[in-house]
């Protein structure tokens, strides 16, 4: 049975935005709360990337390009609330860019990652 060995990729009519920051691989759970019909949604999933501007994440729950979420994402030694913009959404991942860091948060971020 042949197996493909080369790395999944999005399709190439879905725009993606450039990235002004290096992203590292980073899994780990993320809850996301965000308006939805009837008020708060919650919503789970599991982050994919994670950078100073943004975070990759596959997630449950119908989110919409544009709108405003709140991600809680747990980083060694601390959790990271950080509201964020949903930048583009497809029926495998979604990809968030933050707003209104601090320069803190930015530091724990960079201190996961490994990259300034």
């Amino acid at each position: 049975m042949p197996f493909n060995l080369h790395p999944t990729r999005i399709s190439a009519n879905v725009p993606r935005p450039l990235q002004r920051f290096p992203r590292a691989l980073f899994s780990v759970p993320v809850t996301l709360r965000h308006l939805g019909v009837g008020g708060i949604r919650s919503s789970l999933g599991v982050s994919l990337d994670l950078s100073e501007g943004g975070i990759g994440a596959i997630v449950l729950g119908g989110l919409r390009t544009g709108e405003m979420v709140e991600v809680d994402v747990h980083l060694p030694g601390t959790a990271l609330s950080a509201v964020a913009v949903v930048r583009y959404t497809t029926r495998v991942r979604s990809g968030f860019e933050f707003v209104g860091l601090t320069q803190e948060e930015r530091r724990q971020i960079v201190g996961a990652t490994g990259h300034a």
